[in-house]
């Protein structure tokens, strides 16, 4: 095959001279010809927009019946009819009890409202080098979830501790009691803490949910919804089917911030989800839901299993619809995570950066669009079951999916840039999960880390099968090293990656 390149605006055109088929082998039976293609040369429009403001800054004033701090909110919600619009007035509603709206109700939020899930907690006596409070801590519950230390398993507990706001560091014994660190003893009921806690606000997280889903198309903005003891995989706002969720800050609570459960046609829009113990955003069993223009960062504050169980950003099950337009930064574990029978999902122009796992993984689903997304410097935590191999962290990860276009992103600078994953992994509702019709098209590739790698790996009982992956069009720029690519168990030079018959029409720099 004969190439040569020149500049356009915005985009190289590459000529190509005779064809090869999906091997890298030639076709002789099809005569020779020239072929214009594209590929990119400029990052795609989410690497220069501007995430417009979130959060309940930006909520208008709000209109309807006020619910006074030291009010308890149910008997006024349960008191009026559905579809009405609750106000919180500004100040701090300490909620013992999950709210449960009707349908059509909207919960709202005047300037500085605060749903919080904390008690202040008072009576502390010195205790050697600690100080105690007694008969605070709930009854034994069941504790589940995976931990990145998962030897003491401090992330299964719900219950945690802020001074002055800030969020201490739960230790699993008396004995690693310092300041900062709190450590409960369940057995006594006994909570030790590290700091002399007078002329301090120290509160605890008690309550398990802000709002529940207990009807339809609720809408909820414009409050702060923080300090919430919600178990692992469950949120503080639970939402149902038709909610709109906007403009909220949803912050510092155990797990999940906002979990989506059997919400269909949901919304979730401007929110601030930040801070929280496992995941900013879930997903599970809801179709054509949008998450559009949030800003999801920093979350996985409890140290929950970076690497491989649904802490960082936003994690989908079983789900389909948009994630769109979201900034999606430094979170402690997966930046965007579809995983488990996804369909007819669409990741489109995100800026998903600085994660400490990938940027993207799409797991054992079926037909997702991954495009124009901005996908930098993810990949590089550390943790139990993190390295810098293909089957780790790194920008774009297609593991065991079909129907899958990876297209137009911006991928740089990640531990490794693409990665896609060929395993043994069952059954799913829509047939066997396998590698097939995966294509990779149009992207901008920037690898400057002399470690990063791009391509295929499998295992040996599901080797990908021929045509299965489709490489076009793409646009890489190199440094630091010659062999960058990956197929069949060996590291290739990008001379190479093109004989196995990857990227043909593709250009390298």
């Amino acid at each position: 095959m004969r190439r040569g390149a020149v500049a356009t605006a915005g985009v190289a055109v590459l000529l190509l001279a005779g064809c090869t088929d999906d091997a890298g082998a030639p076709e002789p039976s099809k005569p020779a010809s020239t072929v214009t293609v594209t590929v990119p040369t400029a990052p795609p429009a989410a690497a220069a927009a501007v995430l417009g403001p979130t959060g309940p800054s930006t909520a208008k004033a709000c209109k309807g019946t006020v619910i006074g701090v030291g009010v308890d909110p149910q008997p006024v919600i349960d008191a009026a009819p559905a579809g009405t619009t609750f106000c919180f007035a500004k100040g701090v509603h300490r909620i013992t009890r999950a709210l449960r709206p009707r349908e059509g109700d909207t919960l709202a939020g005047e300037a500085g409202a605060v749903l919080s899930g904390a008690v202040r907690l008072t009576g502390w006596k010195r205790s050697g080098n600690a100080w105690t409070v007694r008969g605070v801590l709930p009854a034994a519950y069941p504790l589940k979830g995976q931990c990145e230390d998962n030897k003491a398993n401090p992330c299964q507990r719900g219950e945690q501790l802020f001074v002055d706001g800030k969020h201490l560091t739960r230790v699993m014994s008396l004995s690693q009691v310092t300041a900062g660190t709190f450590y409960g003893d369940y057995r006594a009921n006994v909570l030790y803490l590290g700091d002399d806690p007078a002329g301090h606000v120290t509160e605890m997280s008690r309550t398990r949910t802000a709002i529940d889903k207990s009807a339809a198309n609720v809408t909820v903005t414009g409050l702060t919804i923080e300090h919430f003891a919600s178990r692992p995989q469950a949120g503080a706002v639970q939402v149902g089917t038709g909610w709109k969720v906007t403009a909220n800050e949803v912050r510092w609570n155990h797990a999940v911030g906002i979990m989506v459960i059997e919400g269909d046609n949901a919304e979730l829009s401007r929110n601030t989800v930040a801070d929280n113990g496992q995941l900013g955003i879930g997903q599970y069993k809801s179709e054509g839901a949008k998450i559009t223009a949030n800003l999801v960062t920093r979350n996985n504050t409890d140290g929950f299993w970076i690497a491989d169980w649904e802490s960082g950003g936003i994690k989908s099950t079983r789900s389909s619809g948009e994630v769109s337009g979201n900034d999606i930064v430094a979170n402690k574990g997966i930046g965007m995570w579809s995983d488990i029978a996804e369909y007819d999902r669409r990741i489109t122009g995100n800026r998903i950066r600085d994660n400490a796992a990938d940027g993207i993984r799409y797991e054992i689903s079926y037909a997702g669009v991954i495009d124009q997304n901005v996908v930098q410097h993810n990949g590089y935590g550390t943790g139990r079951g993190s390295g810098g191999s293909l089957w780790d962290g790194g920008g774009i990860n297609v593991n065991t999916s079909s129907d899958v276009q990876v297209r137009g992103n911006l991928i740089q600078d990640n531990r490794n840039a693409l990665s896609i994953q060929s395993r043994t992994r069952g059954d799913g509702p829509r047939g066997t999960y396998v590698l097939r019709n995966v294509l990779v098209e149009g992207n901008l590739v920037v690898m400057t880390n002399a470690a990063a790698s791009l391509g295929v790996v499998e295992n040996k009982r599901s080797p990908a099968q021929p045509g299965a992956i489709t490489f076009r069009r793409n646009s890489y720029q190199l440094s630091g090293g010659a062999d960058r690519f990956a197929y069949r168990g060996k590291t290739l030079t990008w001379s190479e990656w093109q004989q196995s018959g990857f990227d043909q029409d593709s250009v390298s720099s």
